[in-house]
């Protein structure tokens, strides 16, 4: 078991996501920077899918109950083992007892914690991704205890990896949106030529951005979202669906962001710059 003596500020407990579930209107959810997972869970040689911790902004305070092996990915949180620094991007053996903690924030927004062979929680709907009301709990908690399998042979085929962190950078790649047509040249203008800044609005369900492009008019019979779809409210406001986002909506689907482009932002805070890249 791996418990928790202290929670931090959002941790959850994700894989890569609860597919073939939106017809009923349940999301995705899932790891919202998969490119930080696939690469956590690869140097343990784990399953891509296993699923980890997603700690969001400050770190947790956690104890580990059985040795094991873990990496960590995605935000840079100061990780110490036993309060000794340890790095991102590498195989760290834990003994029973131990305890990991984290530092300030350095850059990024959500950091990865894996252990070999995945956390075993409940499955519900084919995922271990927390979401409430799918999910008993929205979150983890102080004094949760999550479990996961003793390894105490593991000999890792790389020990550590030297990544350049794809979250530093500030553009988004996006594919044209079903009402991109709708678009006026100026409000192309407006979403092209300038950089935008994150909202104190923005979580697992959505991103908002604080600068407006020109009002529209346009109204829409509520249609399918996905992760990734950039919204225009009748007030120039561009909305981003994130991982927990609802799986319809009525206004206008203007942009849709590559996968790639979704972990970035998944890695922006507020006041964050990000600027838009048409493919």
């Amino acid at each position: 078991m791996l418990k928790v003596l202290k929670s931090g500020f959002f941790i959850t407990i994700q894989d890569l996501g609860r597919f073939g579930h939106r017809d009923i209107g349940v999301p995705i959810s899932g790891a919202m920077d998969v490119e930080s997972v696939k690469k956590a869970n690869l140097l343990l040689e784990n399953d891509p899918n296993d699923a980890v911790l997603e700690i969001t902004m400050m770190g947790p305070k956690l104890q580990f109950e059985e040795p094991t092996a873990i990496s960590l990915s995605g935000a840079h949180l100061e990780p110490k083992l036993n309060d000794v620094a340890i790095e991102n991007h590498q195989v760290v053996q834990v003994s029973k007892g131990d305890i990991l903690s984290f530092g300030k924030l350095k850059d990024g927004f959500r950091a990865y914690l894996a252990v070999k062979g995945g956390f075993q929680t409940e499955k519900v709907l084919d995922s271990r991704s927390q979401y409430f009301p799918v999910t008993k709990k929205k979150r983890v908690k102080d004094g949760d205890e999550i479990p996961y399998e003793e390894s105490t042979s593991y000999k890792p085929l790389i020990s550590e990896v030297k990544i350049e962190d794809h979250f530093l950078t500030d553009e988004l790649e996006v594919f044209k949106g079903p009402e991109f047509a709708l678009l006026t040249d100026k409000q192309l203008a407006g979403i092209f030529s300038k950089p935008f800044a994150v909202s104190k609005a923005n979580d697992r369900m959505a991103y908002q951005l604080n600068e407006l492009i020109e009002e529209h008019s346009h109204s829409m019979l509520t249609s399918g979202t996905l992760p990734g779809t950039v919204q225009l409210t009748p007030a120039g406001r561009l909305i981003i669906l994130m991982k927990d986002g609802q799986t319809t909506g009525g206004y206008p689907r203007i942009l849709q962001l590559s996968e790639a482009a979704i972990c970035v932002l998944a890695q922006k805070k507020a006041g964050d710059s990000l600027s838009f890249k048409l493919l």
